[in-house]
């Protein structure tokens, strides 16, 4: 498919019959916007089936930096919206076909990492506590997430003691010291 056939039918995917296709095939910020805005239609959606087929229309992008930032927001949806880690380890197996076909390796493994970090704030979001062990291999994006928003008073212990940055150790040490006091 050409870049055109594959923004349009994006477009038509996602119900946006607006959009901007021709500035998109043009310009690249025009056509991450362009996939922003399929990738918002598409995660929002009741019934949700074509998201392999997203990955790979927007995979197929000339600009791989564009490509892997529109993959990255993609996963980052599903996983605000996945009901637990089990359902978007899943969706995240489903895809993983449409990932190995970056060309370079460095997005491969940002994606993957991407995918390792929303797994295990999803864990915590259910009520498992990762050891410190799983907690480390996260990604310093993750660790400040989870240190800024966790309730769970022994990931923040745990972030408090050995997060990556200083900053990370001090925003988790502040928040599990707010949530031990009696309100």
């Amino acid at each position: 498919m050409t870049l055109r056939a594959d923004l349009a039918a994006l477009v038509a995917e996602a119900g946006l019959p607006d959009a901007d296709v021709e500035g998109a095939v043009a310009d690249e910020h025009v056509r991450w916007r362009l996939y922003v805005d399929v990738i918002e239609a598409v995660t929002a959606a009741p019934r949700r089936g074509g998201d392999r087929a997203v990955a790979a229309a927007i995979l197929r992008d000339p600009e791989e930096l564009v490509s892997k930032a529109a993959v990255v927001r993609l996963v980052d949806n599903v996983a605000a919206g996945a009901a637990g880690p089990a359902e978007f380890q899943r969706w995240a197996a489903e895809l993983a076909p449409e990932i190995r076909r970056f060309a370079a390796e460095g997005h491969r493994a940002f994606v993957h990492r991407r995918i390792r970090d929303w797994t295990v704030r999803l864990a915590i979001e259910s009520g498992r506590t990762p050891d410190a062990a799983e907690l480390a291999d996260t990604t310093p994006w993750m660790q400040r997430v989870l240190a800024e928003e966790s309730t769970s008073s022994p990931v923040l212990a745990v972030l408090a003691e050995s997060g990556r940055t200083r900053k990370i150790r001090n925003i988790a040490r502040d928040r599990a010291r707010k949530l031990a006091k009696p309100r």
